[in-house]
């Protein structure tokens, strides 16, 4: 059901390049009301301060492997989301995640023996372009623009956000609080043949009430407590999600083909 991101390129993206005033000069970038990048997407990586307001509409889990990444399920099988159409208009008002918001900018590393980090972006995104429309990317005398700016700015905290949420799944790891997660879900017309989704992690609730004095005082102080509270109360939404995928009918036709290892 959820997987890591490739290691290679991030999910959504196809191609980097990093963003230089010699090259894109007189380029724009667009504005759109629909994200038809998330198509096809049902899993898109989020950050832990963004639970509180994505567990309202998506069911939040980690990622299966040696290092958990937190999710938004926008579908529970590969391919199907239920919260953009076909063109990636939302449906509804979803809560949009900063990752899919971010695209196509990201911050990343182009020098490997320097820390330093370049605002970069897919080239292939219709976004941004030498067309006329959109915001200009640098001035005439080639500084970045304001928007451009504001951009860096937006990167440089979803960074910041990512670090943080590094160090919140590294204390779930440490005090061994994920387990490898399962959810059946019958359908009426099928009560005796459950679909099975397994292929993600999850808090384990049994060790959550293992911890007393300190280390729960600790929790709650630096604000993991109502973080893992409301990834456990979004778990509910896989029932809502599943419903959704039957009324689009994107669901599964049989319970065989709803099982994921």
């Amino acid at each position: 059901m959820a997987s890591e991101p490739k290691a290679s390129l991030p999910i959504l993206y196809k191609d980097l390049i990093p963003l230089n005033s010699n090259q894109h000069g007189g380029w724009n970038a667009r504005s759109v009301d629909r994200a038809d990048w998330v198509v096809n997407q049902h899993a898109i990586p989020l950050t832990a301060e963004e639970f509180p307001a994505a567990q309202r509409d998506y069911p939040i889990v980690f990622s299966s492997g040696d290092k958990p990444v937190p999710l938004a399920l926008m579908g529970l099988n590969e391919g199907v989301n239920v919260f953009f159409d076909d063109e990636g208009a939302p449906i509804g008002t979803p809560y949009v995640p900063a990752y899919v918001r971010r695209y196509p900018f990201l911050l990343a590393k182009i020098d490997p023996s320097s820390d330093n980090l370049s605002l970069c972006f897919d080239p292939t995104s219709s976004l941004i372009g030498e067309f006329e429309e959109g915001q200009a990317l640098f001035d005439a005398e080639k500084n970045p623009t304001e928007h451009t700016q504001n951009l860096l700015q937006f990167c440089e905290k979803f960074e910041e956000a990512g670090m943080k949420t590094q160090s919140f799944v590294d204390e779930l790891m440490k005090a061994d609080l994920l387990m490898d997660g399962e959810v059946s879900i019958q359908r009426n017309d099928a009560p005796d043949q459950p679909f099975i989704y397994r292929g993600f992690k999850m808090v384990n609730q049994e060790k959550l009430r293992e911890p007393r004095g300190d280390q729960l005082r600790k929790w709650n102080e630096n604000g993991m407590l109502p973080l893992i509270h409301a990834h456990l109360f979004s778990l509910d939404l896989m029932r809502v999600v599943f419903g959704k995928q039957a009324q689009q009918g994107k669901g599964p036709v049989a319970p065989e083909a709803a099982t994921v290892n």
